[in-house]
């Protein structure tokens, strides 16, 4: 038998567990969590630290979810404990941001340099390596645009909510973001073709 929790829609089920309901919170957990881990990961890159993140967003999101208004998604409510949860290891820890795997912008690059490969998330190659290191440079705020909206794919005006930030913030850091970034990545964009070790050095045979 369904257990009607599952049947509930989010606010509902949030509702049933600020009023005492044991099973409801495991349902919300159920839900977002894999969604939010990909927040973690994706900005703190170390999955040791963006699992202590999830735990700490839940956590706080079970304790103070009686200050929940309404006002916005659960979804939402849920990332910006999320993005703030990890914000706080980044500037406890000085974390390293993650490298994207499926980011439209920043992720091309590095796809353009290893054709019909995906990058690794762990940032293990060398075009990796290096969209790790150029996003290390950006401000912490800027970074978070980037990974919402770019990485994530999240629209600018839900990224604004998450970010409790006007949607023109949003805007501005992820286009400032962005041209921080280049410099760093346009080798990236026209990679060096590989060299044909087969070939004798100084051409092929004179004629």
């Amino acid at each position: 038998m369904t257990d009607p929790v599952q049947e509930l829609p989010d606010k509902e089920v949030l509702a049933r567990h600020t009023q005492g309901d044991e099973q409801a919170f495991g349902e919300l957990v159920r839900r977002h969590r894999e969604r939010m881990w990909a927040v973690a990961i994706r900005v703190l890159g170390d999955p040791e630290e963006a699992s202590d993140a999830l735990q700490d967003a839940f956590l706080s999101a079970f304790r103070g979810a009686h200050r929940f208004r309404g006002e916005a998604m659960v979804s939402t409510w849920l990332h910006r404990i999320v993005i703030n949860a990890c914000h706080d290891r980044m500037r406890r820890k000085m974390v390293r941001p993650a490298v994207p795997t499926d980011d439209v912008n920043l992720d091309l690059l590095a796809q353009q340099s290893h054709k019909g490969t995906v990058p690794d998330p762990t940032g293990k190659s060398d075009a990796a390596m290096d969209v790790h290191a150029a996003l290390d440079r950006l401000p912490a705020e800027q970074r978070l645009a980037l990974v919402l909206v770019d990485m994530l794919g999240y629209r600018v005006e839900e990224a604004a909510q998450i970010l409790e930030v006007a949607a023109g913030t949003v805007k501005s850091r992820c286009a400032r973001g962005r041209s921080r970034l280049l410099p760093y990545l346009s080798h990236l964009r026209n990679p060096e073709p590989p060299q044909d070790v087969t070939s004798p050095r100084g051409g092929g045979k004179r004629s």
